[in-house]
């Protein structure tokens, strides 16, 4: 058994890419057939109701209570 991959023989590498090939042939499948449902794209069109705020001009403040030493 080849417990690193430094020292793994072809066939352990050609195993190790087959098994990552065919989990992300999974994981595309999933993600192809997953479907919103219709109650799911209704409620992303219900609009907020509320106040809208908008972002003024940038201010900065500080304050510092200890003296600056130089």
């Amino acid at each position: 058994m080849n417990h690193s991959l430094t020292s793994a023989s072809r066939t352990t590498h050609l195993k190790i890419v087959v098994v990552a090939l065919m989990a992300a042939i999974v994981v595309v499948a999933v993600g192809i057939t997953a479907r919103v449902t219709a109650m799911d794209a209704e409620t992303a069109r219900i609009r907020t109701q509320g106040v809208v705020v908008k972002a003024g001009k940038p201010a900065a403040y500080s304050t510092t209570d200890s003296p600056s030493i130089r």
